[in-house]
C-alpha cells in the first residue's frame, strides 16, 4: 500500500513513546482514505500515516479493531492533532455517504477553535466541491457534505452530544477532561452504527482535572488488560529538561519543520509554569501526582442518586477556603433509615461578600440540627452575624482540628462502607476527584488538599456537614428538605 507522505519522515513507531495496537488486526481501511486525502491536497507526515493506519485497522470481520475499546491518543499541543484527525474524518465522510460524526471538546473555547479550523478546511479548493454547506450558528455548527455525511461540533460543558440516535464516529477532544457521565451520554449512540468508531485525544490530565476516563484507558492499554484498545502516546522523557530542543523533537514530530521554535516558546510562556509546559507542551504524564488522589472516583460515583431525601436531621456547613478567596456552603440530611445524604449548595467568591450566606442560614436555622463553620477568613464575622440574628449558640459550631480530622476519616470510612449518598454535582465531583490528603498532627489525622491552582472548599464543606449529621443529637423540625 502506498500513502501520500513526505519522504524521509520517521514512522509513528519511531517517534511515539507508546504504540499499543488492538489484537486481531488483519488489514486497514487506510488506503482509500490516503488516496482521497491526496485528492484533497493533503500530504501526511510519516507518523500521521502510521496513526491513520492504526485507527482504521480492521479485524477479519471487517470491523475496526479498536471499535470496541476506542482509539486513545495522548498528544502534546502544537503537533497537528486537529489537522490530522480532521483530514481523516473529512476523507471518511466523502467516501462513505450518510456518515454522522460528532466532534466534541470539553470547553466552548476549544470547540470554537476546532470548528474554525474545520470550517477553513472545508473551504479549501480541493475539498469545497464535496461540501454542501457550513453552518456557523452557535449550537448548530456543522459541516454538511453533498453525499449526506455531516460533522457536528459542540462543547460538552454546554451539554452537547446527548440524544443522538446513531453516530458513526465520535471524536472526544480534550479527553483529559472527560467524565464517566459524558461517556454514558454519548458513547451508546455509536452502538447503533454498523462500524462505530470512538476517538479520544488529549494532553495528560492536570491533577485537578476529572481525567479518570482518560487515565483508566491509558492504564488498561499499558497493562495489556484491554485487547480492544488502540493507545498512542507522544511525549518527551519523564524527566526531560524543558529547554532541551532534542526533547521538544522527541515529544513533537512536527518540530521544527512544521511547528517552529517560536511557536513552542510562545506556548511555554503562555502556559505559565514549567509543570504545565512539561505536561501540555511535552506530553509528560505526572505519574506521582496522578496517583496521590485521596478519594476513589469510581467508589464516589457509585453513591450518586437522582434525588435527595427530605425527611431527617438537617445540618449545614460553611467552609472558608484557606486563601480566603472563596466560601462554600453544603448540607447533609440524616434520615431515620438509610444513609446520610450530602450535597454542595454553593461555592462563591468572597468578593461577593457573605450577606447572602447569613440570610440563607438565618432563614433555615429553625429547621437545622447544626450549623458547622470552619476556616480562618470570615468565621468570626459569620458566627457573630448568626448570633445577632438570634440563631442559638447551641446550633452554631466552630470546627476545630479534631472536627476536621474526624470528619475526613468518617467520610472516608463511609465511602468504603457505602454509607452515604450524593447527587453527582459536577462542581463537587471535580473537587472530590482532584483532592489529595494532607497530614494533620502526629496521630494519623488528615484533611483534604487541593492540587496547585485548585480548590476543595466545597468538599471540605460537605465533609463537615456529614460529620455534623453523623454526630448531632439535636432533633428540630424534620420535613423541609435542604432548601
Amino acid at each position: 500500500m502506498t500513502s501520500p507522505t513526505s519522504s524521509g519522515d520517521p514512522k509513528l513507531s519511531e517517534v511515539a513513546r507508546h504504540v499499543i495496537l488492538p489484537e486481531g488486526i488483519v488489514s486497514t481501511g487506510w488506503a482509500p482514505v490516503a488516496a482521497r486525502a491526496l485528492e484533497m491536497g493533503v500530504r501526511f507526515d510519516g507518523w500521521q500515516v502510521g496513526l491513520g493506519m492504526a485507527i482504521l485497522a480492521k479485524r477479519d470481520n471487517g470491523l475496526y479493531a479498536c471499535g470496541i475499546g476506542g482509539a486513545v491518543v495522548s498528544i502534546p499541543r502544537q503537533v497537528g492533532k486537529t489537522f490530522t484527525i480532521g483530514a481523516i474524518i473529512f476523507a471518511l465522510c466523502t467516501l462513505n455517504p450518510g456518515t454522522t460524526v460528532i466532534w466534541t471538546a470539553h470547553r466552548t473555547r476549544t470547540h470554537n477553535e476546532t470548528f474554525r479550523s474545520m470550517a477553513a478546511m472545508a473551504e479549501r479548493r480541493e475539498i469545497k466541491p464535496h461540501v454542501a454547506s457550513v453552518r456557523r450558528a452557535n449550537g448548530e455548527q456543522e459541516v454538511e457534505f453533498r453525499n449526506g455525511s455531516r460533522i457536528l461540533f459542540g462543547a460538552r460543558e454546554s451539554g452537547f452530544g446527548r440524544g443522538f440516535a446513531q453516530v458513526d464516529i465520535l471524536v472526544l477532544d480534550e479527553a483529559q477532561i472527560l467524565t464517566e457521565k459524558a461517556m454514558e451520554d454519548m458513547v451508546p449512540a455509536t452502538n447503533a452504527a454498523p462500524n462505530g468508531l470512538v476517538l479520544m485525544m488529549g494532553t495528560p490530565p492536570r491533577p485537578n482535572d476529572p481525567g479518570e476516563v482518560f487515565m483508566n484507558r491509558r492504564a488498561a492499554a499499558l497493562s495489556g488488560e484491554d485487547e480492544d484498545v488502540l493507545y498512542v502516546e507522544l511525549s518527551a522523557d519523564p524527566k526531560a529538561n524543558p529547554d532541551d530542543r532534542k526533547q521538544w523533537a522527541k515529544a513533537n514530530p512536527s518540530y521544527p519543520r512544521r511547528t517552529t521554535e517560536s511557536a513552542i516558546l510562545r506556548m511555554r510562556k503562555l502556559l505559565g509554569s514549567v509543570e504545565s509546559f512539561l505536561r501540555e507542551g511535552l506530553g509528560i504524564w505526572d505519574e506521582a501526582a496522578l496517583t496521590k488522589k485521596a478519594i476513589n472516583a469510581k467508589a464516589w460515583d457509585a453513591l450518586a442518586i437522582p434525588t435527595a431525601p427530605t425527611d431527617g436531621r438537617r445540618v449545614y456547613a460553611v467552609r472558608f477556603s484557606v486563601d480566603g478567596s472563596s466560601v462554600a456552603l453544603a448540607a447533609a440530611i440524616r434520615p431515620d433509615e438509610g444513609p446520610i445524604h450530602i450535597e454542595g449548595i454553593k461555592l462563591a467568591s468572597m468578593g461577593d461578600g457573605t450577606a447572602w450566606l447569613v440570610d440563607w442560614l438565618v432563614e433555615r436555622h429553625e429547621k437545622a440540627a447544626q450549623i458547622v463553620v470552619d476556616g480562618k477568613a470570615g468565621v468570626g464575622y459569620l458566627v457573630n452575624a448568626l448570633h445577632e440574628a438570634r440563631v442559638p449558640k447551641s446550633v452554631v459550631i466552630t470546627a476545630g482540628t479534631d472536627t476536621i480530622t474526624s470528619g475526613t476519616s468518617m467520610l472516608e470510612a463511609a465511602l468504603n462502607s457505602k454509607d452515604f449518598t450524593h447527587r453527582g454535582q459536577s462542581e463537587l465531583d471535580e473537587q472530590v476527584k482532584a483532592a489529595e490528603k494532607r497530614k494533620i498532627g502526629a496521630n494519623g489525622g488528615f484533611g483534604w488538599q487541593a492540587p496547585e491552582g485548585g480548590n476543595v472548599a466545597l468538599l471540605d464543606a460537605v465533609t463537615l456537614a456529614y460529620w455534623g449529621a453523623k454526630t448531632t443529637k439535636r432533633r428540630p423540625g424534620r420535613k423541609a428538605g435542604f432548601l
